[in-house]
Parts: structure tokens; C-alpha cells; sequence
């Protein structure tokens, strides 16, 4: 129920159709008893930056989601920045402090490197390969680097994005194996896809699944179903694998904890989720 004194969460993109985090955190809320309420809104590109000034200025409003494709042009509205999120050089999470400030950071990359390490998988040492450069995929690039990986090779559609994410690394881990432009999975411990492909039908797969090891482990980012073709390629290769839900639900204690709520697990936050595909 929504009330006169509930706190705001926006979740902001376009299209919002395929957003989850409502069915996962609004739940959440209503278990918990806290007057929160996470609500999509769908703005366009060419109107955003007039949408974020004014909805902040709000007297409800705690923060918001961010999601494509506002990740990157919301850097540029805050008055502060988290390290992840300049690494990454993308925002997902904004919180208004009392003062009506804005600060930004990032929890895609976290969410993912949680969900991995939960499963069992050491990522000290490991070679990632993170196909997509943009605002996800070099958010799970940071994060990973973080994680103390040995090396990481980051391609994009656009290869000056994968040679920019490539130099953000090496400035803030200079000790990290950087290669920047190939999506051949072979001879990875980790692969990962961060482009969008698998969110419409007959989209081509991010990398070549025959160059992909058996026990290779392999991530995705897109949430629009649970095994989307190229999960579901690794799977018949033998791989572990890592649902694009995943990410999202091990990263919404960090995000939870960020706007004042307290924390959870993804245990917790699946048992009351009403998600679907």
C-alpha cells in the first residue's frame, strides 16, 4: 500500500518493461514492514537530465535505480562520485542526503562478483573476459579487477569503448593483465556477457560457445529470461553458469544498505520475490 508517508525509490530507464527490481524489492518491503516503494518510470534519452533535476526535487524521495540508458549521462548530474562508479564510468544507484546533495556509485559489478564467489568460484588469479564494454560490463570489469583477478580482456561493438574501459584499468590496477578488442572466450576461467544480445529473438550469440572449455565459468547480464540462448549453450558445453537475476539479487543488499534500509540476503529476497519472465 502505498501511503502519504512512504519514501520514494525511482527506478529510471526506457522501455521499462522487462525492469525486475520492483518484484524484488517492493515484496521485500512489504515483509519487512518499511513504507518504501520502488516505482519504474520510463524516461526517454533526450529528456532525462530535465526529469532527474525536477524529480529530486521531491520531498519524498530518498534516491533512485538507474538502468539503461541513463547509466553513463547520470555521472553528470551528481554532486558526488563513488571510485567504482568513475571507474566504471557509469552510475546505478543515487541517493539525496539530507542536505539535498546527490552522490552516485555502482552495483552491477558487485553484484556479479558476489553471485560468482557464492557459487564456489575463486576469482583470485583467475583470466576474465567481460564481452561489453559499457556501462555494466565495466562495472563488472572494476569490480572483478577488485577481486584480485590476474587478467581481464574487455571487448565492445565499439572499440574505442573497450581500449577506453582497457585504460581505466591499467591507471587504477596497474598490476592487472589488461587486452582489449578479441571476444574469444578460449583460454578464459571466467567469460561474461554485458552486451544486451539475448534480450530479442535471434539476436547472434556474444561470443563463439565453441571456443568456450567445459567447467569455463559463464555469467550473464540479461534478465529478460532465466537461460537465454547463451546460457543455455554453455550449459550443453558443461559450463557453471550465472543467471543475469542473479547479479540483481546479490546486489540489492548493497543497495539497500546505500539508501538507509538496513540489509538482507538473496536468500531473504527470493523467498518473498514475485518475479516473472
Amino acid at each position: 500500500m502505498i501511503r502519504g508517508t512512504t519514501t520514494l525509490i525511482a527506478h529510471l530507464g526506457y522501455p521499462t518493461e522487462s525492469f525486475k527490481a520492483p518484484m524484488i524489492y517492493n515484496p521485500w518491503f512489504e515483509s519487512r514492514g518499511i513504507d518504501a516503494v520502488v516505482m519504474p518510470m520510463g524516461v526517454k534519452a533526450e529528456d532525462y537530465p530535465e526529469v532527474f533535476r525536477s524529480l529530486f526535487r521531491l520531498t519524498n524521495i530518498r534516491g533512485a535505480l538507474v538502468t539503461m540508458p541513463h547509466k553513463i549521462t547520470t555521472l553528470g548530474l551528481l554532486d558526488e562520485i563513488s571510485t567504482t562508479a568513475t571507474i566504471a564510468g557509469s552510475c546505478n544507484a543515487v541517493l539525496r542526503r539530507p542536505d539535498g546533495t546527490l552522490v552516485g556509485d555502482m552495483f552491477d559489478g558487485a553484484g556479479f562478483v558476489r553471485g560468482v564467489q557464492r557459487k564456489g568460484r575463486d576469482l583470485a588469479g583467475a583470466r576474465v573476459l567481460v564481452v561489453g564494454s559499457g556501462g555494466v560490463g565495466s562495472a563488472i570489469a572494476a569490480s572483478l579487477a577488485a577481486a584480485g583477478i590476474a587478467g581481464i580482456g574487455v571487448c565492445d561493438h565499439d572499440p574505442a569503448v573497450a581500449e577506453a574501459l582497457a585504460g581505466r584499468l591499467r591507471a587504477h590496477y596497474p598490476a592487472l593483465a589488461v587486452s582489449a578488442g578479441s571476444n574469444d572466450p578460449a583460454g578464459y576461467d571466467v567469460v561474461v556477457n554485458a552486451t544486451p544480445l539475448g534480450m530479442k529473438d535471434g539476436d547472434p550469440l556474444p561470443m563463439d560457445v565453441d571456443r568456450i572449455a567445459p567447467g569455463t565459468f559463464v555469467g550473464e547480464v540479461v534478465m529478460k529470461q532465466e537461460h537465454t540462448p547463451f546460457l543455455r549453450a554453455a550449459l550443453e558445453k558443461g559450463c557453471p553458469i550465472q543467471v543475469g537475476t542473479d547479479m540483481l539479487f546479490e546486489q540489492i543488499p548493497a543497495y539497500l544498505e546505500f539508501f538507509g534500509f538496513g540489509t538482507t540476503t538473496a536468500e531473504e529476497l527470493r523467498a518473498v520475490a514475485r518475479l516473472s519472465y
